[in-house]
């Protein structure tokens, strides 16, 4: 006989024996919510801490919905909180921090620096500069040759600052330069010097460039352009105007001029000044019209007279002006009021286009201060240049670049890249 207490003990050790059955009977599957009372009640697969103090809790949502925590998840974690700043010992300064849109690199990724080289892509890889050995260039010129020659080219001590300065201004002498580009060579004064620059800038291109160069002989008053190289024609300007209409090839211009060793043409003038006289604007015009189409660098050497008939067309399609005067006072005012003149008459762009050359005509000094002259000069026109006086240009014969003296020859090196650098219109 049992009492009540018993009957009890008994149901509930059945019923204990029963929850265990029924929990993993085939009606339950994995998608089944498991029983609870409340979000953080513990399962038997899971133990969830109460949540610490302040922790996240959801907005309730529209109409009075709550969201329903589901207890298979990890417990919701709360909101990052910033974090104190504190002074680093020693002054440190902490980085700042990236700014929004910075890409972040991938794990394991190197991170680049910025500003510092990077390696060279494929196709500097494959330069020549970086692939083979770069060696001392030979020397040219002193000590240096003479050391590099007499060892049997076995000693290089490379080339010296006066190879180097020659062989940059080479490299600004060949700069590349499209379509013609036309020079006026003036001078109001006679006995400067203007018909011998022309002759020594014109070789001076002519010998170191590719393309074709002539030299015009615009002088109305028997110019002595012609007689500056051998004489291989009797043709003058005029009889190529005569012809124009039969002109197509180069062949055919290079009938009409004549050539020097240093490649230099020129198309020399009427000698009889009755004739040139009649040289007009729209002869030059014609002239030169036909002219671009077969030479790169056309030089025109003027006459001494601004008002000559001609001097408009040789203003007005010039690229560019060289003024020449000599390093006497006369010669100074006589380039300075050329100068002037042309800017009171609507030729300033050209006169900021412009180089003066002051030339050397004496074998020795005078007592003018030629750094003041040319401080003068450089305050109106792009650039200055200085010729040296030279025996071989004093005997008024015809004129080899080889015979000139090493001085003379740097000079003139010096005023073709000086009238080179405005091939690009970059001046």
């Amino acid at each position: 006989m049992t009492g009540p207490s018993e009957e009890t003990a008994g149901e509930q050790q059945s019923e204990q024996a029963q929850e265990p059955a029924a929990m993993f009977s085939e009606e339950r599957t994995d998608s089944t919510p498991h029983p609870g009372t409340g979000p953080y009640d513990a399962q038997p697969t899971q133990v969830v801490d109460p949540p610490p103090q302040g922790a996240y809790q959801p907005l309730p949502q529209p109409g009075g919905y709550q969201p329903h925590y589901d207890q298979n998840l990890p417990p919701l974690q709360p909101p990052a909180q910033p974090q104190p700043q504190y002074p680093a010992p020693g002054g440190y300064q902490q980085p700042p921090a990236a700014p929004a849109g910075t890409p972040v690199p991938a794990p394991g990724a190197v991170p680049v620096a910025q500003g510092l080289p990077q390696p060279a892509s494929g196709a500097d890889e494959l330069a020549t500069a970086h692939l083979v050995k770069q060696q001392k260039r030979t020397p040219q010129s002193g000590w240096r040759k003479a050391v590099y020659l007499g060892t049997g080219k076995l000693v290089n001590p490379g080339e010296s600052p006066a190879d180097t300065r020659r062989r940059e201004l080479i490299a600004r002498v060949n700069q590349p330069l499209r379509g013609c580009y036309k020079i006026a060579m003036l001078s109001l004064k006679g006995g400067v010097g203007k018909t011998t620059t022309t002759t020594t800038l014109g070789a001076t291109f002519a010998s170191l460039r590719g393309d074709r160069v002539v030299a015009v002989d615009a002088n109305p008053d028997r110019g002595t352009l012609s007689q500056k190289i051998a004489i291989e024609t009797t043709a003058t300007v005029r009889h190529l105007l005569r012809d124009a209409d039969k002109i197509t090839r180069y062949s055919d211009v290079r009938s009409y001029t004549s050539q020097g060793s240093s490649r230099l043409e020129i198309l020399a003038s009427e000698q009889d000044p009755a004739v040139s006289e009649a040289f007009s604007e729209n002869d030059y015009r014609r002239t030169v019209n036909l002219l671009e189409h077969f030479y790169n660098i056309v030089l025109t050497d003027c006459g001494t007279g601004l008002m000559h008939s001609a001097m408009k067309g040789v203003l007005d399609v010039a690229d560019s002006l060289v003024v020449v005067s000599s390093g006497s006072v006369d010669g100074a005012r006589s380039a300075s009021a050329t100068l002037d003149w042309l800017e009171a008459h609507g030729y300033g762009d050209l006169v900021k286009r412009s180089v003066v050359v002051i030339n050397s005509v004496r074998p020795k000094g005078s007592s003018v201060d030629l750094d003041k002259l040319a401080a003068h000069f450089g305050a109106k026109v792009r650039s200055v240049c200085r010729i040296p006086f030279d025996a071989h240009l004093e005997e008024g014969a015809e004129i080899e670049l080889e015979r000139l003296g090493g001085d003379t020859r740097l000079a003139l090196l010096e005023l073709a890249a000086t009238v080179a650098d405005g091939f690009g219109g970059r001046v």
